[in-house]
């Protein structure tokens, strides 16, 4: 999962980089892994800084104040394809033709092919294992057939309408093209969140226009218009016009309601539903779940969130049941999310660093511990032994959603198969991996009608992690099988240890 954003400012004389900078931090939770900002100046120049880090890490006041220019492409990462390289830090540029830069949140599904065509048909030579250098490339390669000395935005549309026969899976992707403008577009399901907006300029008479994953961004600087790019459509805003096409209509859109159950931000909307709202919902249904189960046989005695994702649920669901909401753990805010740090004896120390319980809520109680969801099971094992440790007495689990039971293919680095504790094993089985006395999972049809509720017009979500049905349509077992390699721990250690560092066209020093 990525966060990326775009900003061009209609004062060509200010500087788009603080606005870019503020962006990442306020995207910071989608990608802790690397972090880039590419800006656009006078006569079409751009200006890169990209790395590995944090956001605070990777730019300094020295780096910011070279990244001059009135437009810009940001992006925060954690690899779904590729390697934790810097050299995968992006955003990517690519100077022929007319220099384009470009930042993606998704993963492509038939990478090996797009891979071969553009080494044996396209001639373009693709430097790093990142699929978004595909994506870029593919894009360059399109503009590249107008043969014109300067495009227009039609060039633009009809190289991406290419570029959505060509591509298939999931991909949200803002761009820039030197001295031209800034774009973004969506894939044609729709499964990763992308939204517009635009403001006043302070300084001149037009407006400024922005590009972003999460209306949270656009809120905190002030935007307003603020609506979601289309699935299959493209946006265009160049310095004198915005031009926007849908150019491809799907009669499956499909979010990932993925963003809704953990990693989007609680106070940003996408797609018309209000994250909170539907997270209050899970919250609801999830009450309803454990009063079914337990019955006459409740002896809940408080609930206690996993924080922070779970919180608005944990808060609904003990309301729903009449108990206590207490907050039970202490966070610390400056360990990263554990499900993809690499190595399981790496995310169990975490989750002891992340997390501290307090005896007080705990000591000889029945708590209902509540989390968003349930992925490797080692947080969750941690996490209720903690409370055991604490005094609990018994240490009931829900997860607001479903069973994870199949690998995510559209951007989201979960680990494979073999390695997901509800994978091949019932509900029982995944509680006393865990440790738990019972364990609660949201209902898929529960889920989707609590994002449903608050946007009739789409009908359904990506849900591939919980049932297996992927909606492109092209995810085969052979595919499966060289995702579950690719991804297992063994895999990635034995590739952090054997790879050298790819030259990174860049210096941020």
């Amino acid at each position: 999962m990525c966060g990326i954003s775009a900003l061009l400012l209609a004062d060509s004389s200010q500087a788009a980089v603080s606005e870019l900078l503020e962006s990442l931090g306020l995207l910071q939770h989608r990608g802790q892994d690397a972090a880039g900002i590419v800006t656009c100046g006078h006569k079409g120049r751009l200006f890169q800084c990209k790395g590995n880090g944090m956001v605070r890490d990777v730019f300094t006041p020295q780096r910011l104040m070279a990244l001059s220019g009135y437009m810009g492409v940001a992006h925060v990462r954690y690899p779904t394809a590729g390697t934790p390289a810097d050299s995968e830090a992006q955003p990517f540029y690519v100077n022929s033709p007319y220099g384009i830069v470009m930042g993606h949140n998704g993963n492509l599904t038939n990478d090996t092919e797009l891979r071969h065509f553009l080494d044996y048909d396209a001639h373009r030579h693709i430097n790093t294992d990142s699929d978004s250098e595909l994506l870029l490339n593919i894009f360059a390669n399109n503009l590249q057939k107008t043969g014109k000395f300067r495009i227009n935005e039609q060039d633009i549309f009809s190289a991406i309408q290419s570029l959505y026969k060509e591509c298939k899976g999931a991909y949200a992707v803002t761009a820039m093209l030197a001295g031209f403008g800034i774009i973004g577009f969506r894939d044609p399901h729709g499964i990763r969140p992308l939204v517009f907006g635009r403001r006043k300029s302070l300084t001149s008479n037009g407006y400024d226009y922005m590009f972003a994953s999460e209306s949270v961004v656009l809120d905190a600087l002030d935007f307003t218009d603020i609506e979601d790019v289309l699935p299959g459509e493209v946006i265009i805003v160049s310095r004198h016009a915005v031009t926007r096409r849908r150019l491809v209509v799907e009669e499956r859109i499909t979010p990932c309601i993925f963003e809704y159950v953990y990693f989007a931000r609680p106070d940003s909307t996408i797609d018309g539903i209000p994250v909170y709202n539907a997270r209050l919902d899970m919250g609801v249904k999830l009450a309803r779940k454990v009063r079914q189960v337990l019955g006459g046989k409740m002896d809940i005695d408080v609930v206690i969130p996993v924080p922070d994702t779970s919180r608005a649920a944990a808060l609904q669901l003990s309301h729903e049941l009449g108990l206590p909401y207490r907050e039970g753990f202490n966070k610390n805010r400056y360990v990263g999310r554990t499900f993809i740090m690499p190595g399981q004896e790496m995310r169990r120390k975490n989750v002891r660093r992340k997390l501290n319980a307090m005896p007080t809520e705990f000591k000889g109680l029945n708590v209902l511990l509540v989390d968003d969801s349930i992925v490797r099971g080692t947080t969750s094992q941690e996490i209720i032994q903690m409370a055991r440790d604490v005094g609990a007495k018994k240490v009931y689990f829900a997860s607001a959603a479903p069973a994870l039971r199949y690998p995510n293919v559209y951007g989201i680095d979960m680990p494979s198969i073999k390695e997901l504790v509800a994978s091949g094993h019932s509900d029982d089985e995944v509680a006393a991996e865990i440790g738990a006395d019972h364990v609660f999972f949201q209902g898929i049809d529960d889920l989707v009608d609590s994002c449903r509720r608050f946007n009739p017009k789409i009908k359904e979500f990506d849900t591939s992690v919980f049932n297996g049905q992927y909606v492109t349509g092209d995810v085969t077992a052979e595919y499966l099988q060289k995702l579950e390699d690719r991804r297992s721990d063994a895999s990635k250690q034995k590739k952090a240890q054997s790879n050298a560092e790819v030259i990174g066209l860049h210096n941020y020093k």
